[in-house]
């Protein structure tokens, strides 16, 4: 069968592939702050909080190094506590999107509770930053039947939480309205898969808790590679306080510049993956082509 244009998309000035690198900047924010139990456990809460406080500079200073944007989806909760840190965001000339307010399942709450999340992200987004995403990735890895509708009522524009297809797609509108882009994120580039520690159980004897750091880059190249072959649109699920300490970073540095030797990539944010998709895919539905 032949490769249609969708098949192989066309990307600005020419560029072979595209890449967005995105991250989760949860901090401590999750099922453990939903439930209190959080406030019970420093070392946890502690763990989370490395992401905004520590981490998040770090990474800002490697992707000036190298020259690449990158998106970061922030619970408003973490905007409020770490607003200094979170402004330098925007200042690197990087973008932020909606997450929730403390990481809620989205999937577990009805329409009005969903938008009550998505009023007060908005609310506090303009209180600390000025602004207003326009981009989305849901808490949890899920969502129910009404959350698109409440995304569009919130003005988001795109998401990046379902894992549909390895090229941008467009969701449903309602009423005629402009579609959704949404931006697939795929398992494999979730640093969580590899190298986050979780005790339960607390050290089972002969078996590693964390892979190897040379496996994990090898993963994340051949993700890279594969996408780039084929001219398609990656995008990762990376979080600052799993993958922005001292010795995971180099994975990062690495990966990104196997990416450059290789050239022709289209280094962008989601949210200017989602505009050129619309500007240039609109007419048609990839889901029905």
């Amino acid at each position: 069968m032949p490769a249609t244009d969708l098949d192989r998309p066309r990307w600005p000035d020419g560029k072979r592939s595209c890449f967005a690198l995105a991250f989760d900047l949860d901090g401590p924010t999750g099922d453990a702050m939903l439930d209190g139990s959080i406030w019970n456990n420093p070392a946890y809460f502690t763990l989370g909080s490395y992401g905004p406080w520590r981490a998040l500079g770090r990474l800002l200073g490697m992707l000036a190094e190298r020259n690449v944007p990158a998106t970061f989806f922030v619970p408003a909760w973490v905007l409020e506590n770490w607003p200094t840190q979170c402004a330098a965001i925007l200042e690197g000339g990087h973008e932020i999107g909606y997450h929730g307010y403390k990481h809620e399942a989205f999937w577990t709450l009805d329409r009005d509770a969903q938008r009550a999340v998505m009023e007060r992200s908005a609310q506090v987004f303009d209180k600390y930053l000025g602004m207003r995403p326009v981009g989305f990735r849901t808490p949890s890895g899920d969502w129910g039947p009404d959350t698109i509708g409440v995304l569009m009522e919130a003005g988001v524009r795109y998401s990046s939480s379902m894992r549909g297809d390895d090229r941008p797609y467009f969701l449903p509108a309602q009423r005629g309205g402009t579609p959704l882009v949404e931006i697939p994120g795929r398992w494999e580039m979730d640093d969580y898969a590899s190298l986050a520690y979780h005790r339960n159980p607390n050290f089972p004897a002969s078996l590693d808790r964390i892979a190897s750091y040379d496996t994990t880059l090898d993963n994340w190249r051949r993700e890279f590679d594969g996408s780039h072959r084929d001219g398609l649109c990656l995008t990762t699920l990376f979080h600052p306080k799993v993958s922005g300490k001292p010795g995971r970073i180099a994975l990062l540095e690495s990966l990104l510049d196997h990416m450059h030797a290789k050239g022709d990539v289209w280094f962008s944010t989601c949210r200017d993956v989602a505009q050129w998709w619309h500007d240039e895919y609109a007419p048609m539905n990839p889901k029905e082509a």
